[in-house]
C-alpha cells in the first residue's frame, strides 16, 4: 500500500471516530448517524439536529384524533350491513337456487328502523342484519319506494346507536364527505373518505322515470355500499349510498362517480313509510308506452315526446276525466314531457288529491283535460 493511500485511509477514520464520540454537530457542521430500527410500543422521539441545543419531540400515536376519525366513531355503531335472500324461481330446466343479496344500511330510531335502499332488499323473502360487532339481528322489511330508492327496515333487536342526520340543503361542492358500507358484502364497515363532487344531479334508471336530485361524491363507492351513509365532518348523515357510475354508451370507463340520495328526502321518505307502510304517489290510473323521437318516426306518431295510452283503468281519476286508449300526453301541469321531463318525474311533482291539467292528442287534435290525482303505491 502507498503512503499517500495509508494517510488517506487513516483520516477518514479518525473523523468517523470523533463524530461517533461527540454526538453532536460542532460549528454548524452536520453529522449523520445511522441508527438501527428496534420494535418498541413506546412513542419514538424525533431528534432535530443542527447547531443550537439538541431538540426532542416526541409523538404519541394513541392520542392522534382527527375530525373523520370522529365523525366515523360517532356514525359507525349504527351502520349495519344488510342480508337478504331471494327465493329460487321455477325454470324450464327445474328450480333455480336462493339468491343471497348484501348491502348497507343505518339505524335513524331507537325503536329499530332502519333506511336502506329499496334495490338491496326488493323481491327478498327473509331479511337479517349485521351490526357493527358482528353480532346479527333479524329484520323486517316496513315499506320501500323504488322511485326514490328508499326502503326502512324493523330490526328486532336492541339498537346500538342511532345516526344524527343532517341538512342536505346545505351541502357545497368541494365539501369533504365520508362513507361507510359493506361493500361486496364482506368488507364490513368499510371507510372511505372524498369529496362532495356535485349536487342536484339527475340519472337515468332507464324505466322511464329518473332519480333527481342526487348528491354525486368521488367517495369510492362500491356494490354492497348501498343503503349505507354518507356523512359530515360533523359526523351528521348527508345522504344514502345508491349507486355508481362506471362508463358510458360510447365505451369511455370513469373512476369515482358515485351518487347518494340526500338525506332530506330520505327522511321524509321513510317517515311515510314508517306512518302508513308505503311512500304515497299520486294515481292517474293509466298503463303507458313512453314516446321518443326514433318511436315517433317508428309508427308516424303525430308527436316527438310523450306517453302513449294503452289502457285506462276502470273508476280511475284517469277515466273520471275522460282519458282514452289511444290518446297522447304531451303535458302534465303545463311542463311539456322531453328528454329532460319524464311522464313519471313530472306527475310525482305534484301530491295526491292535487288538479292537474293534462295535454293530449287524440285524432290529430290537440285537447285539455282537468284530472284529480288519487293515490297508489305505484305507477301513475
Amino acid at each position: 500500500m502507498s503512503l499517500k493511500r495509508f494517510l488517506y485511509l487513516f483520516l477518514v477514520a479518525a473523523i468517523a471516530g470523533v463524530a461517533g464520540l461527540s454526538g453532536a454537530a460542532v460549528g454548524g457542521a452536520v453529522v449523520y448517524q445511522t441508527l438501527k430500527a428496534q420494535p418498541s410500543t413506546a412513542p419514538q422521539p424525533i431528534t432535530a439536529v443542527s447547531s443550537g441545543p439538541v431538540q426532542t419531540l416526541t409523538l404519541d400515536t394513541t392520542e392522534v384524533e382527527t375530525t373523520i376519525t370522529r365523525a366515523v366513531k360517532a356514525v359507525g355503531p349504527a351502520v349495519v350491513t344488510v342480508v337478504g335472500t331471494i327465493p329460487g324461481q321455477q325454470t324450464f330446466f327445474g328450480q333455480t337456487s336462493d339468491q343471497n343479496v348484501s348491502g348497507s344500511g343505518f339505524f335513524v330510531s331507537d325503536q329499530g328502523y332502519i333506511i336502506t335502499n329499496s334495490h338491496v332488499v326488493e323481491g327478498t323473502t327473509a331479511v337479517s342484519i349485521i351490526l357493527s360487532d358482528g353480532s346479527e339481528q333479524s329484520a323486517a322489511v316496513v315499506g320501500g319506494d323504488k322511485y326514490n330508492d328508499i326502503a326502512v327496515l324493523k330490526a328486532d333487536g336492541p339498537v346500538p346507536s342511532v345516526a344524527a342526520l343532517g341538512n342536505s340543503d346545505a351541502l357545497q361542492p368541494g365539501e369533504s364527505v365520508i362513507a361507510i358500507g359493506s361493500p361486496l358484502g364482506d368488507f364490513k364497515n368499510t371507510v372511505t373518505v372524498g369529496v362532495v363532487s356535485a349536487t342536484g344531479r339527475s340519472i337515468d334508471t332507464g324505466d322511464g322515470y329518473q332519480i333527481e336530485g342526487l348528491v354525486q361524491t368521488d367517495a369510492a363507492i362500491n356494490q354492497g355500499n348501498s343503503g349505507g351513509p354518507l356523512v359530515n365532518l360533523a359526523g351528521q348523515v348527508i345522504g344514502v349510498n345508491t349507486l355508481i357510475v362506471r362508463g358510458s354508451g360510447s365505451g369511455a370507463v370513469a373512476e369515482g362517480l358515485g351518487f347518494a340520495i340526500p338525506i332530506d328526502t330520505a327522511q321524509a321518505v321513510a317517515a311515510q313509510i314508517i306512518d302508513k307502510g308505503y311512500f304515497a304517489h299520486p294515481f292517474l290510473g293509466i298503463a303507458y308506452q313512453p314516446i321518443s323521437p326514433a318511436i315517433a318516426r317508428a309508427y308516424s306518431l303525430p308527436v316527438q315526446w310523450g306517453v302513449y295510452v294503452s289502457r285506462v283503468a276502470a273508476n280511475s281519476p284517469a277515466s273520471q276525466a275522460g282519458l282514452q286508449r289511444g290518446d297522447i300526453i304531451t303535458s302534465v301541469g303545463g311542463v311539456a314531457l322531453d328528454e329532460q321531463h319524464s311522464y313519471l318525474n313530472t306527475l310525482y311533482a305534484y301530491q295526491p288529491g292535487d288538479r292537474v291539467s293534462l295535454e293530449i292528442v287524440r285524432d290529430g287534435k290537440t285537447l285539455e283535460l282537468e284530472v284529480t290525482l288519487g293515490e297508489a303505491n305505484g305507477t301513475g
